[in-house]
């Protein structure tokens, strides 16, 4: 079966893990909690099943790379680190060694299967199925019953290949929030216009009309004799007045009396919203005398 690379896979592969990546976890064996190296690969089936860890063992084994089945992991997202179950140093000194430009074909994986499957200690094992030396050394066992054209990861190594649920739960705690947010909602209308109302309104004119004045008086030299040719005994004889007077006239005009400027102002406020929100606590309940180890 090919095997990928889980970046050429899957570029997005990072959203599985809530945006995180698993690669440069560091890696403990649970056999002495000792540092074995850091994740620095993953691969995947044509399906994007998980099957290998690609481990850099570091200084632990001079810098060697090797393929650690999925089966034997346990991912601890909280401590960013994968635990390899039942791992020894014995068994990476005999695994081969993984490179980039390595094809990973069915003969290379049965040299990884060899060493992760269980090791027996019977001197008279045949040839094609080596076993666990007296000195510690572990030597791949192979296994003849397998056939590369129908060999299924779950038949035949389910303990390899099956990721162990029960040691990777992960229960999300969630909590309510008050989201403060504003909407812009209309909250009246101001109209302003113009409306003509009407008022008697008085006006005081000082206006001048002239009049006659006729006095009457007596010369003062009664005596004297009218001379020949004189006005006197003419009839007919009238003396015009003319008279002249003013009359009001009043005519309306129109002045601005005021100026309206019409504009909005914005004003600040602070309103108070209270509710009821909740949250979800972690609940432990265990049975019988076991330790729990529980971590931020």
């Amino acid at each position: 079966m090919v095997l990928y690379k889980l970046e050429d896979f899957d570029p997005d592969y990072r959203d599985s893990f809530d945006g995180n990546d698993i690669k440069g976890y560091d890696v403990y064996t649970d056999v002495n909690n000792e540092n074995v190296g850091t994740i620095k690969n993953i691969l995947v089936d044509e399906a994007g099943h998980f099957r290998y860890f690609v481990v850099d063992t570091g200084f632990w084994i001079f810098g060697k790379e090797v393929l650690l089945p999925v089966g034997r992991a346990r991912i601890d997202q909280g401590a960013r680190r994968v635990v390899a179950s039942g791992l020894t140093k014995e068994q990476v000194e005999a695994l081969p060694e993984f490179s980039d430009d390595l094809r990973v074909d069915y003969d290379y994986e049965e040299r990884v299967r060899g060493v992760y499957r269980p090791q027996t200690v019977e001197s008279t094992a045949p040839l094609d199925a080596p076993t666990a030396t007296t000195a510690g050394a572990v030597t791949p066992r192979a296994n003849p019953e397998y056939d590369r054209d129908t060999y299924d990861y779950y038949q035949h190594d389910a303990d390899l290949y099956n990721m162990n649920r029960q040691d990777q739960q992960s229960l999300k705690l969630y909590e309510e929030r008050l989201v403060a947010n504003k909407t812009r909602r209309k909250a009246g209308e101001v109209s302003i216009g113009k409306k003509v109302e009407t008022e008697t309104a008085q006006v005081s004119i000082p206006v001048e009309k002239e009049k006659v004045v006729v006095e009457r008086t007596t010369p003062t030299d009664t005596q004297a004799v009218a001379s020949p040719g004189s006005d006197a005994f003419r009839e007919g004889e009238v003396a015009r007045v003319e008279l002249h007077e003013e009359a009001a006239d009043v005519q309306k005009e129109a002045f601005v009396r005021e100026e309206v400027k019409v504009k909005k102002v914005t004003e600040q406020d602070t309103v108070n919203a209270q509710e009821t929100i909740r949250k979800e606590e972690l609940d432990l309940g265990k049975s019988g005398n076991l330790n729990t180890d529980q971590r931020s």
